[in-house]
């Protein structure tokens, strides 16, 4: 009896077995089914069809925008700063007053020298007089010869006196303009250094003024690069802080010294479109000076799907979606994308922001180029969530 009962048992449990579902072609009997991923709806613009455009080639230079036209006003007498009229940034006119100084001392200096000439002046005209009415005396034999000449050498030395004290009101009249700190050109103010209070000595920096509509790009080469640079040659370059904006210049001077310590050569690099430029100095530059170019697929950082050191991107062939490896050049400074070397070729397509979640050989279909379907990424994401 007992033997009966255990093959009813086992045939209990091969029937129940069977009942997990129907067999899929080419599996495993009784082995358990994966589910399929489903498949996308990708609009057209969720796609990028591959095609050769222009590679610039040439070296990197990088430095900062700075302006042509720049001053640093310093001060040309020690003084006690009364005023300062201008903060860093505000606009400034040729001559405008910007800093005004403690004249105190020069205007006594000046009041000095000019009673001087006038005192001398007085001196120099009764010398004169004096001269005339004994060269007269003179010619009538009324005086000696000995007793003119004396006379015209203290009005020489009269004169002297006069010319040098002419001289001393001239120079304080130039250092009383120097208490006056003004624009030398139209532009902006782009630092202050003092304040109302402060002593300043000969030389102390007080503001700088530039010019934003002078604006250059001055930057560093490799002198590795030196032969192949020529003054006039196209320089496209991007801007800290324009970030969607690509900035065109030309190749204005090459310095013909490097520097010792970095083996660097300084160029200047005119915008192409001067009213285009920043109004910023001192912003970061960096682009490339073109001296060829060639023909490249071209790839964008959302593009690639990045695994250490691997890089893939997802093709669409057919109505199905695969993982191909690349091969990626240095990295172009102007546009932010990468040559493809290897892995690609004109006319196929690549999803344009690739999603985690996909998955090899899934499959997808394209809306209408009027409907309007979701990114590739909210796709799988749906997909995925259905599959759950």
């Amino acid at each position: 009896m007992r033997p009966l009962i255990a093959i009813v048992l086992l045939a209990s449990l091969l029937s129940g077995c069977g009942k997990s579902g129907p067999a899929v072609p080419g599996s495993t009997p009784g082995a358990p089914t994966k589910a399929a991923a489903p498949s996308l709806l990708l609009a057209p613009e969720d796609l990028r069809t591959l095609s050769a455009s222009a590679l610039a080639s040439g070296p990197i230079v990088t430095g900062s925008v700075q302006p042509e036209r720049r001053a640093d006003l310093r001060a040309e007498v020690a003084a006690v700063v009364l005023q300062v009229l201008k903060d860093n940034g505000q606009a400034v006119r040729a001559g405008e007053l910007l800093v005004r100084l403690d004249d105190t001392a020069i205007r006594d200096s000046l009041a000095s020298a000019e009673e001087t000439v006038r005192a001398v002046g007085q001196a120099l005209a009764q010398a004169e007089r004096q001269v005339q009415r004994l060269r007269t005396l003179q010619q009538q034999g009324m005086t000696s010869t000995q007793a003119l000449e004396d006379a015209e050498v203290r009005r020489n030395n009269a004169h002297s006196d006069w010319v040098a004290a002419k001289s001393r009101v001239v120079a304080a009249r130039q250092q009383l303009q120097r208490t006056s700190v003004r624009a030398p050109f139209d532009g902006l103010v782009s630092e202050r250094k003092v304040s109302v209070g402060d002593t300043v000595q000969v030389g102390r920096e007080l503001v700088k003024v530039i010019d934003p509509a002078s604006m250059r790009f001055e930057g560093l080469v490799s002198a590795d690069h030196m032969r192949a640079l020529e003054v006039g040659q196209p320089v496209h370059f991007r801007i800290n802080g324009y970030p969607q904006a690509d900035f065109a210049g030309r190749l204005q001077r090459i310095d013909s010294a490097a520097n010792a310590t970095t083996r660097q050569v300084a160029v200047q690099v005119n915008f192409a479109d001067p009213a285009g430029a920043p109004r910023v100095a001192g912003l970061f530059a960096e682009g490339r000076i073109e001296t060829g170019s060639s023909q490249a697929l071209m790839l964008q950082e959302g593009e690639l799907v990045r695994a250490g050191e691997a890089v893939a991107v997802w093709r669409a062939s057919g109505s199905a979606l695969a993982k191909v490896a690349v091969k990626l050049g240095e990295r172009d400074a102007r546009s932010g994308q990468y040559p493809v070397l290897d892995g690609l070729a004109a006319g196929e397509r690549i999803l344009r922001k690739p999603a985690a979640a996909l998955a090899e050989g899934q499959k997808f279909e394209l809306a209408p180029s009027g409907a309007r379907a979701g990114t590739a990424a909210a796709s799988a994401g749906a997909a995925a969530s259905a599959g759950r």
